[in-house]
């Protein structure tokens, strides 16, 4: 989570009020590959799972220009999939002359180099392009920091060849490719060394964060966290609640930066809504470990408020696919869950009649779930008034203005 003095910065520079989804000239292949043997299609169909893909590569205005299904029973272990496929894909790639073909699935480095030494074009997985995307919507240096240390340790084990397609785009705020040269000439140690000061940097920030969640303690200051699929509104519904302009979009990770809003409830009690970065399914292990010092703060909320698309038909799946990312963030800090959870079925104005009043049977049993709509408005006063009996009034909340200081900038590099 965003500490206070950063976010003060971010407050006066200004949120984006929208991103630009004119597509670039970068043509995109996209191209979804399951396993047979272990894919679930009553989980998520094979088509949705590729408009997500697709999806993924408009967060980056790619053209996209063709994409294709592939099911496979047994992935090459030298090209990922078979020549047959392949073969075709590669006459699209010299024929509509293909940019980028991107693979969703996490491919090994030696399956990246030999795709793209077959297809003679770059090809990126799934890892990378979250990368990417997270690159071009990081605003902070936090959370640039957390992005190149993704970023580099993702690069540790290929170091690919360069592709400059996108630098040029759009400036080299990336990492796909970018800068040519200088890319092509890393090699381990430069890594390494430079590992080493994001490291560095990052633990600095972590031990502001906690100075200032130890300070949150002693003043009795609450914070609720928003968690949630990526697209499923919770920065519309945080905008909603504190009346602020957070970017509010319908694409994956609009918002990449924690961001902190002051909330007064009725009952005169001050409180912190958290609006952290979206999940998705299949979350690269890379981000999480490079996100950890942001994911971390969703544990010492005293009050998770789970932001769920119920609109989506896969939202069950979505749901559970939270649920995961924040199990292993548990385990891994031998956490325990003692966590109040509010589940909160969003975009509640998109369902029909039918839809509408199952999903208000579903909160009808449930203290802790509610269902609201964060376009009109609808549900949230109960929301507010149940989260109002959470926390009591408190005696002193006037504390919360020091924090709004200007910020010490980290050092550049």
């Amino acid at each position: 989570m965003l500490d206070y003095l950063e976010q003060a910065a971010l407050e006066k520079k200004g949120p984006p009020e929208s991103i630009d989804r004119t597509p670039t000239q970068v043509k995109c292949f996209v191209v979804n590959v399951v396993n047979q043997r272990t894919y679930d299609e009553n989980v998520r169909s094979i088509d949705d799972k590729l408009y997500e893909a697709i999806g993924l590569c408009e967060a980056l205005n790619l053209n996209i220009v063709e994409s294709k299904n592939i099911k496979m029973k047994n992935l090459s272990p030298s090209l990922y999939i078979g020549k047959g496929n392949l073969d075709e894909i590669k006459e699209s790639v010299q024929s509509q002359k293909i940019d980028l073909v991107y693979f969703d699935a996490h491919l090994t480095p030696v399956h990246q180099r030999n795709l793209e030494k077959y297809l003679n074009t770059k090809v990126i997985d799934r890892t990378g392009i979250i990368i990417e995307i997270f690159a071009l919507r990081a605003r902070t240096n936090e959370g640039k920091l957390q992005v190149e240390l993704a970023h580099l340790h993702h690069q540790r084990s290929r170091l690919v060849k360069a592709w400059s397609h996108l630098e040029r785009q759009r400036g080299g705020g990336g990492f796909i490719g970018g800068p040519g040269e200088s890319q092509k000439e890393l090699d381990r140690r430069m890594l390494d060394t430079k590992l080493i000061r994001v490291k560095k940097d990052l633990a600095q920030v972590k031990k502001t964060r906690e100075l200032h969640r130890k300070h949150r303690e002693k003043n009795q200051l609450p914070t609720i966290a928003l968690v949630g699929y990526t697209n499923a509104g919770k920065s519309m519904f945080f905008n909603k609640i504190t009346k602020d302009k957070v970017l509010s979009q319908n694409m994956l990770f609009a918002t990449l930066d924690t961001t902190l809003g002051q909330v007064v409830l009725k009952n005169n009690r001050k409180i912190l809504l958290a609006d952290t970065v979206g999940f998705i399914s299949d979350l690269p292990t890379e981000l999480i470990a490079a996100f950890r010092a942001t994911l971390e703060e969703t544990l010492y909320a005293d009050v998770l408020i789970h932001v769920i698309d119920a609109s989506s038909a896969h939202y069950e799946t979505q749901r559970q696919d939270v649920y995961t990312v924040l199990k292993s963030l548990r385990e891994s800090y031998a956490f325990e869950n003692t966590q109040t959870i509010l589940e909160v079925y969003n975009k509640f104005d998109l369902l029909d009649d039918e839809q509408q009043r199952y999903f208000a049977n579903i909160c009808d049993m449930s203290e802790h779930k509610f269902c609201i709509s964060s376009l009109d408005g609808k549900g949230i006063p109960s929301l507010l008034k149940h989260i109002e009996g959470l926390f009591p009034p408190h005696i002193s909340d006037t504390y919360y203005d020091q924090y709004l200081e200007e910020p010490t900038p980290l050092k550049d590099h």
